[in-house]
């Protein structure tokens, strides 16, 4: 259903789109001499942002933030045979797998590393989430930083993804949604700071997407842990 959802989320933009260029063209026929107001971006490639704009560091650090996210997914999956969580899981894995492909996608469209010198979460002015390291669009990076700490809102640390890799049962079930949790509230935070910030529209149209998926998410597994009489984090 997810899948489904997203595959709607990007038709709606391309006809969102090619709906404004078709009204940027009658509006160049026109007799008024005001300004034609400047056109949504229809694609990454005809908006470049800067290396160190919103764009930039909200693509690099969700891109890191969902790679998490996936790991995670994929150590529940392999740790309990409840259904209801590897569904969950396999709905987050695929997903955020999907959106770091695009993210990742677009800095190489656009010319940009993956890798910066801007601390994470600097596009957002909350630097001090991070290590002073780079976030990086590798495999596997980004689950903390010296010391273990967390690079960015909600990430797990190195002691917690442990915890987690040696769980089993119900135990594993409970951890991974309180992770999960923590990771889904500080992943809506970031995307919406893209909202408010970047300026390629089918950038903000997928932060906007996340926002809508994650919190509803969040509601599932608030539901998830009730059952297992459990809280939230």
């Amino acid at each position: 259903m997810r899948r489904a959802g997203w595959a709607g989320v990007c038709a709606a933009v391309v006809v969102a789109a090619a709906a404004g260029g078709g009204a940027a063209a009658l509006a160049g026929g026109g007799t008024s001499h005001e300004p034609a107001p400047r056109p949504r971006a229809s694609s990454p490639a005809l908006d470049r942002p800067a290396a160190d704009s919103a764009d930039a560091g909200f693509a690099r650090d969700m891109a890191v933030h969902h790679q998490q996210a996936v790991e995670m997914s994929f150590v529940v999956r392999d740790r309990t045979d409840d259904e209801e969580i590897r569904r969950l899981a396999y709905d987050i894995a695929n997903t955020q797998a999907n959106q770091r492909g695009m993210m990742l996608g677009w800095l190489d469209l656009w010319g940009l590393p993956k890798v910066s010198s801007q601390p994470p979460m600097g596009w957002m002015g909350m630097s001090e989430h991070g290590s002073g390291h780079g976030s990086g669009g590798g495999s596997g990076g980004g689950s903390g930083g010296s010391g273990g700490a967390p690079l960015m809102p909600g990430m797990a640390s190195k002691a917690d993804l442990a915890r987690l890799g040696k769980a089993e049962g119900e135990r594993a079930e409970v951890l991974f949604l309180r992770l999960m949790t923590a990771h889904h509230k500080g992943g809506v935070h970031m995307a919406q700071g893209c909202v408010e910030r970047c300026r390629v529209g089918v950038e903000r149209d997928l932060a906007e997407g996340m926002v809508a998926a994650q919190e509803s998410e969040l509601e599932l597994m608030g539901d998830l842990l009730k059952a297992r009489g459990a809280e939230g984090s």
